[in-house]
């Protein structure tokens, strides 16, 4: 198996690769000089290890140059492809490996999307050193990734690269004439890379894709050329994935701290990358109720009009529906007062299970239940003026106050 092709008729962005740790930016923080990983890897140390960050942050990048690095023998595959079948001729493989006084490191990318048996599988290989994993993950390794798997791993976190890296390797790109595109005598200004990397979102390979398709079409790249080459902004964002619920989370945190700025910028990340507006409607109303309750009926109100409206016109046009319903919950007056009671009370029925109704309390639809004293004694509301002095609650939590 191939650790690195550098083909010229391999995009751009597999063939500018860095192969060595030196030449790997953005990561410092994991593979900076005197790092555990770093030091790892320079030892031929490796161990069994989950990659985890946003799309083209280099997690794949960085198992190649452990590749290359490593004396191991390294096997690629892909969680999407590959299955149980797979991994018992890699195992085999690996055993073979190991009489021979040979390590093996088995890198599965997209490792997520293995299910629970899969992953399973890995466990005893993992534990005693048949295989050494490096799974790389977009997704949550706590959510994603089987727990017994996962405390057999280090968990090594990527950033997303910022706009300075992104232009560093762009430059790279550019200048570079054997794996590059230094041979093509491109033109393109400072202003032009540097609006390249920002609009790649922190996505190295974004940046290479868009790059080697502007030049392919003239020499001379230009803005408008970048922008449409994108031809839409490439918002990361996984509407099933951890970043789906980071920013929701964001949204809701924003209106309950009243800002409604950040609420407005947070709403409009997430339909400018496609999320069901339905979907943000919902969870608005369950806000009205949650955040900001008895402080404003009205709250409510809002949030059922903008979920029919969003029903109703749908998107482009229900944006400005939702708009309006996100800054009137920011800019409303907060109680959490109904939220709380209502976990108080949840919490009384988890603890107490199912107490009697007071028989005052029951119907008493047949004569056998007359007979047993079911409805007798109570006292009819409007009869006392609404003032009567009655018990409610069972007799075993009587007397409780949920709200204030």
């Amino acid at each position: 198996m191939p650790r690195l092709n550098h083909k010229k008729t391999s995009p751009l962005a597999d063939r500018m690769r860095p192969s060595t740790l030196a030449g790997f930016l953005g990561q410092e923080d994991i593979i900076g000089t005197g790092k555990i990983l770093a030091t790892a890897i320079n030892q031929d140390q490796v161990p069994s290890m989950i990659l985890w960050g946003p799309p083209g942050s280099g997690k794949t990048t960085l198992a190649f140059i452990i590749a290359k690095t490593t004396k191991s023998d390294f096997i690629q595959i892909s969680a999407v492809t590959s299955g149980i079948k797979d991994l018992r001729q890699i195992l085999e493989r690996a055993e073979q490996n190991q009489r021979l006084g040979i390590k093996t490191i088995l890198f599965i990318d997209e490792i997520h999307r293995w299910n629970k048996t899969q992953q399973d599988a890995l466990l005893p290989h993992v534990e005693h050193g048949t295989i050494i994993l490096i799974g790389a993950t977009t997704e949550n390794p706590s959510f994603e990734v089987r727990s017994a798997l996962l405390s057999r791993c280090r968990v090594f976190v990527l950033r997303q690269l910022s706009d300075n890296n992104l232009a560093r390797i762009i430059i790279t790109a550019l200048n570079d004439k054997t794996n590059g595109l230094g041979n093509l005598n491109i033109k393109i200004d400072k202003t032009t890379i540097t609006s390249l990397a920002k609009m790649s979102n922190g996505d190295a390979r974004t940046a290479l894709n868009i790059l080697e398709y502007a030049s392919s079409i003239s020499p001379k790249i230009t803005l408008k050329s970048i922008k449409e080459a994108f031809q839409k902004s490439h918002l990361f964002y996984d509407k099933d994935g951890e970043e789906h619920y980071n920013i929701i989370s964001a949204l809701h945190k924003s209106m309950r701290g009243s800002d409604a700025d950040a609420a407005l910028y947070w709403l409009t990340r997430m339909l400018e990358a496609g999320e069901d507006p339905l979907y943000i409607a919902r969870r608005l109303i369950r806000f009205a109720s949650e955040d900001i309750g008895l402080a404003n009926s009205r709250a409510l109100e809002q949030a059922v009009a903008a979920y029919s409206a969003c029903h109703y016109i749908g998107m482009p046009e229900c944006n400005l529906n939702l708009a309006q319903a996100v800054v009137y919950m920011a800019k409303c007056k907060k109680s959490n007062e109904l939220y709380t009671a209502a976990e108080k009370a949840k919490r009384d029925v988890k603890e107490h299970g199912n107490l009697c109704v007071p028989l005052h309390l029951r119907n008493a639809p047949t004569k056998l239940m007359q007979d047993l004293n079911y409805g007798q004694d109570y006292k009819y509301s409007p009869n006392y003026d609404y003032k009567e002095d009655q018990q409610y609650f069972p007799d075993e939590i009587k007397g409780t106050k949920y709200l204030k």
